[in-house]
């Protein structure tokens, strides 16, 4: 008698496609990175690596030729982790959503379509209010790198950009106290035997913090100055060291700045030119070959002898005292630079994916709402309306409506 095969196939136990969850209200985007056309930016705003992320989760980023060449990012790193090269600006500015370092230029503006999202760094003492309004015109929702926070409500692009002003100033001016130099022939620090070199800081905000960290870590004598107690008070405690301080006191600064090899200037407002605290007088005299830099060159300056330059030009002399005043100090480190700010503007891509695009996700997260300026056609900066004479809308009211 012959047995009769019989093949039994239980649905149950067939292999099945794996489904991934995708949040309902999930949202492609576009971003478009065009390359940086700001004097000597060297900066990117994503690296390889984020462009790989967001690829994998279901977004498209477009990059313009050569746009990470100067911070050592080759098209080809981008291409491999499935990036898409853009040989042209025009391009680029398809996307919805525009990532930049520097503010759009008058061109790129005009390159910009309506409705867009714009996320870069604002600049409000450069600019006019022609930017603001032809960024209205078009409806360009847009962040601003300097409003930008964090769940703690911190500003994470400016600390991060901040430490790294602060940590470079110091090797910066440690090279420019060198012979190769025509500096004093100094070594910024010191060894056994001999007087550490004196640094004097201004400012204990995060870029003299780490001003400070870098002198410590190698060997000098520092003093720090700042007219808020409780900010001295933090610095030591941040970098658990007893370090020398003082309020701005004129003969006390005075008498610090004539024993200084080294004076980093570090001191912010957030929404007004900083003050001028180093008379011409003082500077005068100081000791010859000291290295003053001023952090705070893009906001006016602390010095009355300071003076804008450049990364190809940086120093100049004047009553002896080297002078160094670039204002875009972290582009000369651009490839940590462009990872520090990738590393933060990736999640919040990742964000506005997972939400279906900005509106639901202001709405959602109060401190992604604070970094916006512009939204809808509307200001939404309270300072930047008071400065450029521009109506305010207060952006939580209006999304209270929504």
């Amino acid at each position: 008698m012959k047995k009769e095969k019989h093949t039994m196939v239980s649905l149950g136990i067939m292999p099945k496609e794996e489904m991934l969850e995708v949040k309902p209200n999930f949202k492609q985007l576009q971003i478009g990175i065009p390359k940086e056309s700001s004097f000597q930016e060297n900066r990117v705003s994503l690296t390889p690596d984020s462009v790989e992320l967001l690829v994998n989760n279901g977004h498209e980023v477009v990059i313009e030729k050569d746009a990470g060449n100067a911070a050592n990012f080759d098209d080809e790193d981008y291409v491999a982790k499935g990036g898409k090269i853009a040989f042209t600006k025009e391009e680029v500015f398809k996307s919805s959503i525009i990532l930049k370092i520097e503010p759009p230029t008058d061109k790129e503006l005009n390159m910009m379509q309506l409705g867009q999202e714009l996320i870069s760094a604002v600049q409000m003492n450069t600019q006019s209010d022609t930017y603001f309004k032809k960024l209205l015109k078009k409806k360009i929702n847009a962040f601003a790198f300097e409003y930008i926070k964090d769940k703690s409500h911190k500003l994470p692009i400016v600390r991060s950009m901040s430490e790294i002003a602060g940590s470079t100033a110091l090797l910066i001016a440690a090279e420019y106290l060198s012979t190769v130099n025509k500096g004093k022939g100094l070594l910024l620090g010191g060894i056994t035997g001999l007087f550490p070199t004196n640094v004097v800081v201004l400012g204990a905000g995060t870029v003299g913090e780490y001003a400070c960290r870098t002198a410590i870590g190698l060997g000098a004598n520092v003093i720090v100055f700042d007219n808020s107690v409780s900010k001295l008070r933090r610095l030591q405690n941040n970098i658990n060291h007893r370090v020398s301080t003082s309020s701005m006191k004129p003969k006390a600064l005075s008498k610090a700045l004539m024993r200084a090899d080294v004076v980093i200037a570090a001191i912010r407002h957030e929404d007004c030119r900083v003050p001028c605290f180093v008379s011409e007088e003082m500077v005068q005299n100081m000791k010859d070959g000291t290295v003053l830099i001023d952090v705070s060159i893009d906001q006016g300056g602390c010095f009355e002898t300071t003076e804008v330059t450049n990364h190809k030009n940086p120093t100049y002399v004047k009553h002896g005292v080297i002078h160094y005043c670039v204002p875009n100090i972290a582009s000369r480190v651009a490839r940590t630079a462009s990872m520090a700010i990738s590393n933060i503007l990736t999640p919040i891509l990742l964000t506005l994916g997972a939400e279906g695009g900005v509106e639901n996700t202001i709405k959602k997260y109060d401190y992604l709402r604070e970094g916006m300026y512009t939204f809808n056609g509307m200001l939404t900066n309270e300072v930047l309306s008071s400065t450029f004479a521009i109506p305010y809308k207060d952006l939580n009211l209006i999304m209270s409506v929504h």
